[in-house]
């Protein structure tokens, strides 16, 4: 009887998931302010972050080890709305304002989000 019941809930469960449309797209990546400057940077990244069409989350965070680092997580409903954000008008304010104190990207990874709250 276990086994049927296994197998009704994998069979139920399975369909559901496999016709999820698109996979999510995430970033996870640290950013590097000018000595000094995290806190003027994560007030420009902090600005860009209203409405952006595609993003079910978008956290900015600060780096324990690091007094001048910051790290981004991201998840979007597609690579297509992320690449779509940066040509929002916010957001290429935001980086242009940033770009000046901005020292580089030391870490960057994509990742597929699969759950999460």
């Amino acid at each position: 009887m276990l086994r049927l019941t296994t197998a009704g809930f994998a069979v139920s469960v399975v369909p559901a998931l496999a016709q999820e449309a698109q996979p999510k797209f995430g970033l996870i990546g640290q950013m590097l302010a000018q000595p000094g400057k995290r806190d003027e940077l994560l007030g420009y990244l902090s600005q860009a972050t209203g409405a952006m069409p595609g993003c079910l989350s978008y956290v900015i965070a600060l780096d324990a080890a690091n007094p001048d680092a910051l790290w981004i997580t991201e998840v979007w409903d597609s690579c297509e709305s992320h690449a779509a954000s940066l040509r929002l008008p916010a957001v290429r304010a935001a980086i242009a304002k940033a770009r000046p104190i901005i020292a580089g990207f030391p870490q960057h990874f994509e990742t597929v989000p699969v759950a999460g709250v």
